[in-house]
């Protein structure tokens, strides 16, 4: 349960400072030993890290291909990873040197990088082989808010589908206002609502589907749901109300 909280907690401090929490040496270690703990950002030095899938690439099938997993973890995750390290480390730089010429630039590097970073962290996670549906408290929640889980997955499915261009689909937590909410994310940082914890994430940019399904994007959307892990996206949730 913590180590889904302390990502949480990073998500939020992204929303209000691009600032992440840095205590993470027993996850990372974990992670070496092959134990994945997910929702995991930064190393023991606070640098941003890339951590192992939580399955093989070709866990996922036949929803989601191996290849399509491998190059969008290698070659669009990975390099989300590179680019926000990079940005803080320019950012560093010019408080150092009090040129701040690029800092435009920079603090839009980092808010693309580091926000790919976290909803691909979010993504990986939140997929599994389970399936099932979610259950407990969080389908009370699901029922309060959306009327039943089904009006939940017509709601999100449909918000996933129409993002414009690349993007996507979010359940998330509202700590101040108690409720659940489906939002659509234009790129990585476009349309999100300050303060929405994020506990369930569907990718549809292009590369994350488009190898097995090509322009089919309802299909690859409607199958996702088929792999969704609810005891993540419930852990989740659990810490955010807390």
């Amino acid at each position: 349960m913590n180590t889904r909280r302390d990502f949480i907690q990073s998500a939020i401090a992204v929303a209000g400072s691009l600032a992440v929490a840095s205590q993470v040496a027993q996850a990372v270690e974990a992670s070496t030993q092959g134990t994945y703990i997910p929702d995991r950002l930064v190393d023991t030095t606070g640098k941003y890290v890339l951590l192992p899938l939580p399955y093989a690439y070709d866990a996922l099938e036949p929803v989601i291909d191996a290849r399509t997993v491998e190059l969008h973890y290698q070659f669009h995750h990975k390099p989300a990873v590179v680019a926000a390290n990079k940005a803080e480390e320019n950012l560093t730089l010019a408080r150092e040197s009090g040129d701040f010429t690029l800092v435009k630039h920079y603090e839009k590097e980092l808010a693309f990088g580091l926000s790919s970073h976290i909803l691909h962290t979010l993504y990986w996670g939140n997929l599994s082989t389970k399936g099932g549906s979610p259950k407990g408290d969080l389908l009370k929640a699901i029922e309060k808010y959306f009327g039943s889980y089904d009006k939940l997955k017509a709601h999100l499915s449909a918000a996933t589908i129409a993002v414009e261009g690349a993007g996507w689909g979010v359940l998330g937590y509202l700590p101040a206002s108690g409720k659940l909410m489906v939002l659509q994310c234009e790129n990585h940082q476009k349309l999100t609502a300050w303060g929405v914890v994020p506990i369930l994430v569907l990718d549809v940019w292009e590369h994350a589907y488009y190898l097995k399904y090509q322009n089919r994007r309802a299909e690859y959307v409607n199958n996702l749901f088929s792999i969704i892990d609810w005891d993540i996206v419930a852990a989740r949730f659990e810490w955010a109300k807390d």
